[in-house]
């Protein structure tokens, strides 16, 4: 027999033979006309190498049963044979396997398919593995797989799938792996990859899906990366990518995925994205962006999502946007933008435009636009409503204010005019005639339509006549002489009235009466997060990816109070009860009533406010409130969310250790040793791959979030990017990380 008929009839459970050691290497050869017999021993032997082998049911089926060796092992589960009964696919996807790769593996030339994502293989994927001629597929996705990616990889000619995603992979990719011609799809996602592009990726001409995102290459992007023109898919997000961005991305005219987004790129928009006239979903958020956004953008007729938040781009927005008739889904806050929005339907009802410095617009957040030349009257334009706005806004509250003081002076007067009646209105709802209809469609605050209660007042449902549906907080009587309900009703107002963000429940209307006084909210469907916690069936329906998100959006309504209102904004009552729920589970801040607005040059003092179990420590000892008891609530709202339940003693424990714990021992506190899994709500199933590494990131900056120190917390901004960009990699299960682990990692610099 020739070597070359010998790696022709080498299937990889021969090679397995090697690996458990039944033959010396001699005697290897004249296994090529084995029987499936050793095929089936083999396999057994390398089932027997699992951790966890016993509680395989999906293997239950790999057992040697000498009457059926003729076809044992091609019948087993994830088995397949080829013509002449020799394995030539092994599919282990999802078995929750723990353990090795048999270091035989890299001399089995005849595989032709392995797909092993979704375990818990541990090898070295450097050593392990070997020069495969006929493998077209590999996915090893989500294991824990280390060491660095084989030039030997080039070698596999016949290679055509390439997916390595969530491991543990460090190095650069090797120069070599261009040679693998055929590869269509390479994923190497989510590792630890560091370096540039290689150069000869050009030669690479069957790509047609590249995902390298969520790793730490740097550098530019190459040119010769304008070669790939059958590139489909595109994502090298969340990486150390600088310079500008390539022109010769204008060449992948099949493109349909592009996201570039969390790097440091910088300069301007590349004029020749025009051409991608294929591509469905544009990201270039979060770089250094610079310059116009060009017209030429509205050439790609395809665009469905274009995202270019946190960037520095700057003038208006071209008009040609508007006949982007196939948008869907727009975001450019953050940037230096100015000028109206086109008139378009993605961006009328487009959610992120917040954080410039000048859009304008007939859409929720933004002021209206004034008729004629922009140019010439655009500063007139901010004057005069930015001056009549505030004159408003303060001829509301000091009118209010007013006639709450001139009752308390003349009893007499106000039991005159008891059947006089004081409204305003705000965001153009008129205060009479709301006030009306709302007690009609109430039947004057009946309990059949109240929805919730509180320390300031009850919540009814409305069933406007226009077919809006709102929530009206009706304090308690208002003018019994009370003066912490007159603070927190003009506070709501006044907070409400001058912030927009789509975390943060919309205001309306108010109205003030002399029998009854409320404020007029947009309706959220799903109540609180407090009450939808609390009812198992409710909480079953809120998954990982839900519970992030909700924590994201109460993150990113605290970073704007706390960073993009002027003056600051400390909520002061951050707590489950006060965060509300839409149909889609978007999470909304509500109840300003004790919300306080922080003078810069001064220190703000106040008694302690707030709800029990969330209120910041260091509020039993001081009274000085600043944005840092935010951030401790938020924590507490964060774990609640996550854990399913109020943390209550859970992180007392944490909290009576000094902060020198992350340096010491923690082997005697039993709470530091609970595994994190222990933690999560048990009402769902724990999180699995990239979910998992979403939630553990989310523990891991709530975590401190509740430092005991408010120096030591982090700000609310940081919290916000931290939980947009950072995702923590598995280096082992889940159930193997404790509390304890989490608290020795600062997330600023982890």
């Amino acid at each position: 027999m020739t070597s070359l008929d010998f790696l022709k009839l080498c299937p990889l459970a021969y090679c397995l033979v090697l690996f458990v050691q039944l033959l010396s290497p001699p005697s290897f050869c004249a296994f090529a006309y084995a029987t499936s017999t050793t095929e089936a021993e083999a396999l057994l032997k390398w089932k027997a190498t699992f951790q966890n082998h016993t509680r395989l049911q999906n293997l239950t089926s790999w057992t040697y049963l000498p009457a059926h060796t003729k076809v044992a092992p091609c019948f087993w589960t994830g088995i397949s044979c080829n013509a002449v009964a020799s394995v030539s696919v092994i599919n282990l996807t999802n078995s929750g396997i723990q353990g090795p790769i048999p270091k035989s593996l890299e001399t089995c030339k005849s595989l032709i398919r392995l797909r092993l994502e979704g375990n818990q293989f541990t090898s070295n994927i450097s050593k392990d593995f070997g020069v495969y001629p006929n493998l077209d597929f590999i996915d090893m996705s989500h294991n824990k797989f280390y060491g660095e990616i084989s030039q030997k990889w080039g070698q596999c000619s016949q290679l055509e799938t390439f997916l390595i995603v969530g491991n543990n992979l460090i190095g650069s990719i090797p120069p070599e792996i261009v040679n693998a011609h055929k590869i269509h799809r390479l994923d190497l996602s989510s590792n630890h990859l560091v370096g540039a592009i290689p150069k000869g990726f050009g030669r690479m001409t069957s790509l047609q899906k590249l995902m390298l995102n969520g790793n730490q290459f740097s550098g530019c992007i190459p040119s010769e990366f304008g070669l790939l023109v059958d590139l489909e898919y595109l994502d090298l997000s969340s990486n150390k990518f600088n310079g500008s961005i390539a022109s010769s991305l204008g060449n992948f005219l099949k493109l349909y995925h592009l996201n570039l987004s969390n790097n440091h790129f910088s300069h301007g928009i590349p004029l020749k994205l025009e051409k991608l006239v294929m591509l469905n979903e544009l990201d270039l958020s979060h770089n250094s962006l610079e310059g116009s956004i060009p017209p030429e953008i509205s050439n790609m007729e395809s665009l469905e999502t274009l995202n270019l938040s946190h960037n520095n781009l700057s003038g208006f927005i071209p008009p040609s946007f508007e006949g982007m008739h196939g948008l869907s889904y727009v975001d450019v806050s953050y940037n230096e933008l100015e000028g109206p929005i086109p008139n378009n339907s993605a961006f009328r009802q487009a959610l992120y435009l917040q954080g410039n410095k000048g859009l304008c617009g007939n859409v929720e957040g933004l002021q209206p636009c004034t008729h004629g030349p922009r140019k010439d009257c655009k500063w007139v334009f901010g004057i005069t409503f930015s001056f009549i706005a505030a004159i408003l806004l303060l001829s509301a509250f000091f009118t209010i204010k007013f006639v709450v003081e001139r009752k308390e002076k003349h009893p007499d007067k106000a039991e005159k005019h008891l059947h006089e009646e004081i409204s305003f209105s705000v965001l153009n709802f008129d205060g009479k005639s709301m006030y009306e209809e709302i007690i009609r469609v109430t039947e004057n605050f009946d309990s059949t339509y109240c929805i919730g209660s509180g320390g300031q007042g009850s919540v009814y449902r409305a069933n406007l006549s226009s077919d809006n549906i709102v929530a009206v907080k009706k304090l308690h009587q208002l003018w019994d002489g009370e003066k912490n309900l007159e603070m927190a009703f003009l506070n709501e107002i006044r907070a409400l009235s001058e912030i927009r963000h789509r975390n943060i429940v919309k205001l309306y209307g108010f109205c003030s009466h002399h029998q009854h006084s409320f404020l007029v909210y947009k309706f959220v469907e799903r109540g609180s997060l407090a009450a939808i916690l609390s009812k198992d069936e409710e909480a079953k329906e809120i998954g990982w990816r839900k519970r992030v998100n909700i924590v994201k959006g109460v993150a990113h309504a605290l970073a704007y109070l706390h960073h993009d209102c002027v003056p600051p904004i400390v909520h002061q009552d951050i707590s489950s009860k006060n965060i509300l729920l839409d149909s889609e589970y978007e999470a909304f801040v509500s109840d300003f009533g004790i919300a306080m607005f922080l003078n810069p040059d001064s220190t703000t003092w106040t008694a302690v406010a707030g709800t029990y179990g969330y209120v910041a420590p260091e509020l039993a000892y001081t009274m000085e409130v600043n944005e840092k008891c935010d951030v401790y609530s938020f924590g507490v709202v964060a774990l609640e969310t996550i854990m399913g339940r109020h943390p209550g003693d859970f992180f007392s424990s944490f909290s009576s250790v000094p902060s020198s714990f992350m340096s010491s021992s923690t082997s005697t506190l039993p709470t530091h040793q609970m595994s994190i899994v222990d933690v999560l709500d048990q009402r769902i199933l724990p999180p699995i791959h990239q979910e998992a590494e979403e939630v553990l990131s989310l523990v891991k900056i709530v975590f401190s979030c509740l430092n005991p120190s408010p120096h030591s917390r982090p700000t609310m901004k940081q919290v916000s990017q931290l939980l947009s960009t950072q995702k923590m990699h598995l280096s082992k299960s889940l159930r193997m990380i404790t509390c304890g682990e989490l608290l020795a990692i600062d997330p600023l610099t982890a």
